[in-house]
């Protein structure tokens, strides 16, 4: 019995250099929202005094994340996790906004672009660094 995605794992690394770059910033920003609401439904039941039934669904989104992070294209979980927090920081402020309806500051936007840039280096590096 094979594990689970282990048959699209080869499609995955061998996609086109622009394209795997496009489709590690979507599986970025989908397990992102998943982890966001998955951690936020776990605020709503503990901090805010919900329903605990709101464990349900965070449990499920964060299996979700889970099984969306592994499908970047990376050798190395860690470098994969790495560049993902860059992207993590980008997608929780975008949250403060848009679910909290708190205004980002203009420190969270300079904050914002150092972690895409950082991101985008730390995916980019083995490429860079190939012979």
């Amino acid at each position: 019995m094979g594990t689970l995605f282990s048959d699209r794992v080869a499609p995955i690394l061998s996609a086109p250099f622009s394209e795997s770059i496009v489709l590690n910033y979507l599986w970025f920003f989908l397990a992102a929202l998943f982890e966001i609401f998955g951690c936020y439904a776990f605020w709503l039941w503990l901090r805010q005094g919900k329903s605990a039934l709101w464990v349900i669904p965070a449990l499920i989104s964060l299996t979700l994340f889970a099984l969306l992070l592994t499908r970047v294209e990376a050798a190395y979980a860690g470098r994969a996790y790495a560049a993902y927090g860059g992207i993590y920081i980008v997608a929780s402020i975008a949250w403060l906004g848009l679910v909290e309806r708190v205004r980002p500051l203009g420190t969270d936007w300079l904050g914002l672009a150092f972690c895409v840039i950082g991101a985008t280096i730390i995916l980019l590096g083995p490429r860079w660094s190939a012979p």
